[in-house]
């Protein structure tokens, strides 16, 4: 409980699709997405997706794996793609990877305009959980990044395939921790 508001925090649990081949889960990505889904704990009110196949597919895996229902069911949220997409290809190439450190370094004032408009997403959902809530999103590297470091402004270390990272919003405060 937030000691200045006497409200809950929110949470979400922010991760990057398991391995694919092009827009589809491989089938050790969908074994790896159910198997985590495993380990998660609590409830969701809400579960989103950038809309790629690849996306969607790992959160209804992880969900499968879960075997919670969501009361919010599974939305699709394109604003965690970016439409500037062959820009961040481009610049992942120069970069050698898609470390956003680096690619900041590349073109600070791009990933700058793209960590506010992706970091919309985060703050819409957390907008749309009640106090106490939780939320699964899944989306892709290194945009994930950029939206935490819009949302929060702490910049995360490149999230692999199958990972993510907890936000924790409490009051006008975050909290990242890397997921397991």
């Amino acid at each position: 409980m937030s000691v200045a508001s006497g409200l809950m925090a929110k949470t979400i649990d922010l991760r990057r699709h398991f391995p694919n081949d092009g827009d589809v889960l491989t089938a050790d990505g969908v074994k790896a997405a159910v198997k985590a889904g495993k380990t998660t704990t609590g409830r969701y009110q809400l579960a989103v997706s950038s809309g790629a196949q690849r996306a969607t597919q790992a959160v209804a895996c992880l969900l499968a794996g879960h075997g919670k229902a969501v009361a919010g069911g599974v939305t699709v949220d394109p604003g965690l793609r970016s439409p500037h997409e062959s820009r961040w290809i481009e610049l992942i190439g120069q970069a050698g990877g898609d470390d956003l450190a680096a690619i900041r370094a590349l073109d600070p004032a791009f990933v700058a305009a793209e960590a506010v408009a992706l970091s919309g997403v985060l703050r819409r959902v957390l907008d749309g959980l009640k106090d106490g809530g939780a939320a699964l999103v899944v989306g892709h590297s290194p945009t994930n990044e950029a939206a935490v470091l819009g949302l929060t402004g702490e910049l995360v270390a490149p999230i692999a395939k199958g990972k993510g990272v907890r936000i924790v919003a409490d009051g006008g405060t975050f909290v990242v921790s890397p997921l397991a």
